[in-house]
């Protein structure tokens, strides 16, 4: 009896021999379809970056793009402009299903924390931006970044793709109602514990016409789910007026579309403003709030960035099957060195610092496996500086089950994990479990990364740490602590 390994279909043509797309056992028909499945889980930003960015005055008094009233429309080009360019770049550059734009968390950061400061204008936060880019870039080149990555043990690199699963199922949860605020709990079931409003209906047929996709193995299932969602929604909204979660700043009521009104657009086309662009000042940040202040920013600024990327490729690309044998990425500099310069990017662009976005698993899961998907995002991203009013359509409600359902996906990893091993079981279990209570990447990996060292120091293991591990160890601590440190310099 003889075995014969499987012979991987040869390219058939220069295109696909590029991105690797019969070699990695996809098509392009899978391709351009995940590529517009990982847009539709992404297109809210183009949406919630202007409301977090772009309604907050800087020290001055002024709003991103300078005057004294918001100008969203102006952060929702820029914000899907420099999207388009970077997830194209991500695809074409480092051939990986993983689309980039304006970061969450990251952006609240540079806009509460950095922007909102004293004498701070917008230019100079964005300038604070690019410096953090250009530093993390410099991470990248010398190796440092990618070296840190593989010093995490294979299990770890595990939990972190089972953690980030269960972030982003909660967010879906979350985004759609079906998870919320409690007045005497931190979360509960919909409103006062049950589930009320048409939007949650929405949710709901969505994730049960896509279980029902998936498990017949119906080719499109998620963007199957997704439009149909949609078209419910609009529906519904023609019918009963649900109307939007707030007017004006001011909350309607908890039965209402937690984001965008799914409605038939009045307009389709609308011409995009791109002032935003290059409206930086690279050193005003420095002299307005001081040398040892802005340091510190960028610091935080790196270290989110610096660990928050790692996580998301290692979890699409375990999604993905496209993994080494250490549990890294293939091209994994080629990647990060995309990423650092989208950080740099979203500061030129004026939009806050650019990342991966752990909703590509979502086009994954559909059946992306190149970077050939990201292209097609990052080209839907630059229609959308045309075509924002068609954008604004989907509500999260119609998105969510996607990003529910592959959360159930990435889950399915958590049994690699030896959960009788406490050298690696506690660090695994902090790593799932705070990615999603504290709404943070970086900080489950921070305190796995802290528990794992912990664990091997209290047994004298301390000599299997890899010098690197110890540097990463000490950045996290540093990260835990900043505030303390901010205090000691002075820096409110």
């Amino acid at each position: 009896m003889s075995t014969s390994t499987p012979v991987k279909p040869a390219p058939v043509s220069g295109f696909d021999r590029y991105f690797k797309i019969s070699e990695r056992g996809s098509t392009l028909a899978r391709e351009v379809r995940g590529g517009f499945v990982t847009f539709f889980t992404m297109a809210y930003i183009i949406a919630l970056n202007p409301l977090i960015i772009g309604t907050v005055k800087d020290g001055t008094g002024q709003f991103l793009g300078g005057g004294s009233a918001p100008n969203l429309a102006m952060v929702a080009a820029c914000t899907a402009l420099v999207a388009g360019v970077m997830s194209i770049l991500m695809g074409v550059v480092a051939n990986f299903p993983m689309s980039i734009a304006a970061g969450l968390g990251l952006n609240a950061f540079v806009a509460f924390g950095v922007a909102a400061l004293p004498d701070m204008t917008w230019k100079a936060a964005m300038g604070l931006v690019v410096w953090e880019g250009i530093l993390i870039l410099l991470l990248v080149i010398s190796g440092f970044r990618v070296a840190a990555f593989r010093a995490l043990p294979g299990q770890m690199k595990t939990a972190i793709s089972v953690g980030i699963g269960l972030f982003i199922a909660f967010i879906g949860l979350f985004d759609a109602g079906f998870s919320r605020a409690g007045a005497g709990t931190p979360v509960q079931l919909g409103i006062d514990g049950r589930l009320q409003g048409w939007p949650i209906v929405v949710f709901i047929v969505g994730f049960l016409l896509l279980l029902a996709l998936y498990v017949r193995k119906v080719t499109g299932a998620l963007l199957i789910a997704i439009v149909s969602a949609t078209v419910l929604a609009i529906i519904i909204e023609s019918i009963a007026k649900i109307g939007p979660r707030s007017v004006d700043g001011k909350p309607t009521n908890d039965r209402t579309w937690s984001l965008n009104v799914p409605a038939v657009p009045d307009q389709v086309v609308s011409t995009p403003d791109f002032s935003l662009v290059g409206q930086v000042d690279m050193f005003g940040g420095f002299a307005k709030i001081g040398v040892i202040a802005a340091a510190l920013i960028i610091f935080s600024l790196i270290l989110a960035d610096f660990f928050d990327t790692m996580g998301t490729m290692t979890a699409i690309g375990a999604k993905g099957d496209l993994l080494d044998e250490d549990g890294a990425p293939h091209d994994t500099q080629k990647i990060l060195v995309v990423d650092s310069v989208a950080a740099a990017a979203g500061g030129l662009g004026g939009v806050s610092s650019n990342t991966g976005y752990i909703e590509s698993a979502s086009g994954v899961g559909d059946g992306a496996r190149t970077g050939l998907a990201s292209v097609v995002t990052g080209v839907l991203f630059l229609f959308a500086t045309f075509l924002a009013p068609l954008v604004e359509v989907i509500p999260h409600e119609a998105a969510a089950p996607a990003l529910v359902f592959v959360g159930f996906l990435m889950m399915q990893e958590v049994g690699e994990i030896n959960w009788r091993d406490i050298d690696i079981a506690l660090p695994a279990f902090l790593t799932i479990a705070l990615m999603p209570l504290t709404y943070s990447i970086t900080v489950g990996i921070g305190a796995g990364t802290l528990a794992y060292l912990l664990i091997k120091i209290i047994k004298g293991k301390w000599r299997e740490i890899p010098v690197i591990l110890w540097i990463i160890s000490f950045c996290f601590f540093l990260y835990f602590a900043i505030d303390p440190i901010r205090q000691i310099f002075g820096v409110n």
